[in-house]
């Protein structure tokens, strides 16, 4: 895979506004700078500070992680439009993180807004998710015929595991292990996603890309076709 990114972003609290840059690895690291902290974490809800002490200037944390506040950010994502190859779109992402609930009961509220810009169109889920899957999606769903998202989370070699994921990355990615991961046909039993687990080769963000894609189709996996069945 390609080195790191530099997402431009903004962060947002009672305190007022800061244009910031968040630095990803694509794996499971995102870095910024905040008010001159530095915070770091392993999704976009779990940044804290990497002194590990509360800082000076004025946050809201909650498990030590920011809270309170609204996160906002542009990733580049590559596109398969039928007829014209690939095409450099922009998501923006928006994640709204709420005051602690109470001891032992998370946020208030947790909600990610996601809106995909190519050549002057925009598609946005139709209302805020939990996580990077399911809004991710949404979008594949209203992407026009023939134009398909070009990245981890659309990729014939990645899955989740059974036990669940957070907001984002924890999607592994078998492209080192194609013919295993090829025979899965579910969660349990020789072939299924437990058994294959210890083989994949690394956990990636649902937005990352690298020379091994290919297009995610059919019932594949564990978790199956990308745009999964929306529940009724």
């Amino acid at each position: 895979m390609s080195g790191g990114r530099f997402w431009p972003g903004r962060y947002t609290d009672r305190h007022g506004t800061e244009v910031v840059v968040f630095e990803s690895d694509g794996r499971e690291s995102i870095r910024t700078t905040i008010r001159g902290v530095r915070f770091e974490g392993d999704s976009m809800d779990d940044l804290g500070a990497l002194g590990g002490e509360p800082p000076e200037a004025p946050f809201a944390f909650f498990d030590g992680a920011l809270c309170s506040c609204l996160l906002e950010w542009e990733v580049p994502l590559s596109v398969a439009v039928e007829g014209q190859g690939v095409r450099t779109a922009v998501l923006d992402c928006a994640l709204r993180l709420g005051d602690p609930a109470g001891p032992g009961r998370g946020l208030d509220a947790e909600t990610l807004t996601t809106t995909l810009r190519l050549d002057g169109h925009e598609y946005r889920d139709a209302e805020g998710h939990d996580d990077f899957e399911d809004a991710l999606n949404e979008v594949q769903r209203r992407l026009p015929p023939g134009t398909r998202l070009k990245a981890c989370v659309s990729c014939a070699w990645s899955d989740y595991h059974p036990a669940g994921h957070g907001l984002m990355a924890g999607l592994a990615c078998f492209r080192d292990a194609k013919d295993l991961y090829r025979q899965v046909d579910g969660k349990h039993g020789p072939r299924g996603i437990f058994t294959t687990w210890q083989e994949h080769t690394e956990s990636v963000q649902e937005t990352w890309l690298c020379e091994e894609f290919e297009d995610r189709t059919g019932h594949a996996g564990y978790r199956g076709a990308f745009p999964a069945r929306p529940w009724r």
